[in-house]
């Protein structure tokens, strides 16, 4: 196991040990465990009490943070005519049909959402090798595949975020940075983990967020307690 660094020890000596933090608790000392030379990102991590084998537990879908991620999103169009022009307006960073459509095909993936109108799934849908793996498939439950593209390159430039169970039952996604005020990081785990609760499968029985953790970018995991979400 790799040795951590000691700025990593000090940040972990500042959690105190067999405590579980509500999400204000959390964010706020994510804070103070972030590097002190970049701006980190504070992602969460939740353990679902679901079966993702099962297609009525797979929980998957799109929350507009309050505060944005802090990030700019680097966001492609598969559309054309009408739909490309708004796209463009809307400061889509690339728009385009077959030729773009072929970009990615032959690997370009510097992007961090994709939005297709639904006229050209058909042929976005053989992407599926190259945008399915990395989670930038354009999909219609998470609102990226719509006739209103310019919609959602607002949404998702203004910090809409897409989370997605895994094959292991767990869900990751970005709260925010570092440099964020404490109110901000709450305001959007909370509007974060209430949609989430919000997707709870009617087939999931007992416990449904079973573990949780707040951490930044290289920074220890400060455990949540479940039982305040």
């Amino acid at each position: 196991m790799a040795k951590k660094s000691k700025a990593y020890q000090a940040a972990a000596a500042k959690i105190e040990a067999d405590k579980f933090y509500t999400p204000t608790e959390a964010v706020a000392l994510a804070k103070e465990t972030g590097s002190a030379k970049t701006d980190s990102t504070v992602e969460v991590a939740l353990k679902l009490g679901v079966d993702p084998r099962k297609a009525d537990q797979m929980v998957r879908g799109t929350v507009i943070l309050p505060h944005g991620t802090g990030k700019t999103a680097r966001v492609i169009v598969f559309a054309v005519g009408a739909a490309a022009e708004a796209a463009i307006a809307a400061g889509a960073d690339e728009v385009g049909g077959d030729e773009l459509i072929q970009k990615v095909a032959d690997g370009y993936t510097a992007f961090d959402s994709a939005v297709a109108t639904p006229d050209l799934m058909g042929k976005v849908g053989r992407l599926g090798k190259v945008l399915g793996p990395r989670g930038l498939m354009p999909n219609p439950k998470t609102g990226t595949v719509t006739p209103n593209v310019a919609q959602a390159v607002n949404d998702i430039k203004g910090g809409k975020i897409e989370f997605r169970v895994d094959k292991h039952a767990n869900v990751h996604f970005v709260v925010g940075k570092a440099s964020f005020t404490p109110e901000q990081l709450d305001e959007n785990i909370s509007a974060a983990l209430e949609e989430i609760v919000r997707l709870k499968p009617n087939s999931s029985k007992g416990r449904y967020i079973t573990k949780g953790s707040v951490a930044t970018t290289f920074g220890p995991g400060i455990p949540l307690d479940v039982n305040s979400i």
